[in-house]
């Protein structure tokens, strides 16, 4: 779920916190990517016929055209991507759990209703609600990486605390997902967009932590406890306050206790019970891997393991495996040669001697001269 209106929030009040990028821009960064959040929107989004793209034995295999074709799509502009898998969720995180079990069980139920109608629009739609990324979509998808010879981490707990600790170790540049809640977890740079699909042509959205907080005027706390109010996955949050009178209530009071203290519980409702301490804790003091411990490498693609993994059962195309796999081998040669190239172009810088300046700048204008002479002789000369 994210944080619920959070980004509106940001592009409402601190929209210099925002910057729209091309892809081209990441060329020769290091991007971990929320797995589980790509493995989501694969299964949803890469249909046929409004059915899972299937293997021989009916097993779905969207899941692996998605994760293969778009990391080639990223390797392709020079991105170096790294792949952060959930881990086992926090306690706190079962309310939240039990609520989409209930949804995915309501939707079953319309999807039935839908069928017996023949109604195909409502079909597909509550096919989707049922969507739901399992262990088994998960390790083949590491399976495939592996192949691939794009690393990934497997986060003891949340993807994007893990990818969040990532970003603040100096490990990669940035996190990848459509979860806000990677900012809340501290993340310096977030990404969203990045991994769409070509057909929709979005600019990749750049969210830059610190802007977030300045232009909200707040500090990190702060932010944390207006997260809480907009509704995270660890807790509920007061019925009646949207996101602009929660962050009215946070700049007056500075805290989710001042604000308990002075709110009028006639017109707005306290949730019972409210853990509210312990999801502040999970974002302050989340569990991750120490960054220190995780190497990040990428290696060679393995084209024959990624034919026989992918294609037979799987019924990938050969052709175009073998296709993606000299795509993956050739970025990993040229990207890191590209990036550093750009680093460190020779820049001149102008002498602190006014003397030695002023004769510097008599040889630039006659070396511009004497191109320009050059040019034109050479645009007479054919």
């Amino acid at each position: 779920m994210g944080i619920l209106g959070l980004s509106k929030l940001i592009a409402d009040i601190a929209p210099g916190a925002i910057k729209e990028r091309e892809l081209k821009h990441y060329f020769g960064r290091k991007i971990a990517i929320d797995a589980s959040m790509c493995l989501y929107q694969f299964l949803i989004a890469v249909r046929s016929e409004g059915a899972q793209l299937t293997a021989a034995d009916g097993e779905t295999t969207s899941h692996l055209m998605g994760i293969f074709y778009r990391t080639i799509r990223l390797v392709d502009q020079g991105i170096k991507p790294v792949y952060v898998f959930d881990g086992k969720p926090p306690d706190l995180k079962g309310g939240e759990l039990a609520k989409r079990a209930e949804k995915r069980e309501e939707a079953q139920k319309l999807l039935q209703a839908a069928e017996e109608a023949g109604n195909a629009e409502d079909v597909d739609k509550f096919n989707r609600r049922l969507v739901k990324v399992t262990k088994t979509h998960s390790e083949e998808a590491k399976q495939l990486l592996k192949l691939m010879g794009i690393p990934f981490v497997d986060a003891p707990c949340e993807a994007e605390a893990q990818c969040a600790a990532l970003v603040k170790g100096g490990k990669v540049f940035a996190t990848a997902t459509e979860d806000m809640d990677a900012l809340t977890f501290g993340c310096d740079v977030l990404l969203r967009r990045l991994t769409f699909s070509e057909a929709r042509k979005m600019p990749v959205q750049e969210f830059h932590f610190n802007k977030v907080l300045e232009g909200l005027e707040l500090n990190k706390d702060e932010f944390i406890d207006l997260c809480i109010m907009l509704g995270c996955d660890y807790t509920n949050s007061i019925k009646g306050i949207g996101p602009k009178r929660a962050i009215e209530l946070i700049k007056t009071h500075k805290s989710l206790e001042k604000i308990i203290e002075k709110l009028d519980t006639k017109k707005y409702t306290i949730p019972e019970d409210w853990n509210y301490k312990q999801a502040r804790l999970l974002f302050k003091e989340p569990d991750v891997a120490d960054v220190n411990d995780i190497e990040l490498k990428w290696s060679e693609p393995d084209e024959e393991g990624l034919v026989q993994f992918l294609c037979g059962d799987k019924q990938f195309n050969e052709e175009r495996v073998r296709s993606g796999a000299k795509k993956l081998y050739k970025a990993r040669n040229t990207t890191t040669q590209g990036r550093l190239d750009s680093y460190f172009k020779v820049l001149s810088t102008p002498s602190s001697n006014p003397q030695k300046r002023k004769i510097e700048e008599k040889k630039g204008s006659a070396k511009k001269g004497k191109t320009a002479g050059n040019s034109k002789f050479r645009g007479k000369a054919k």
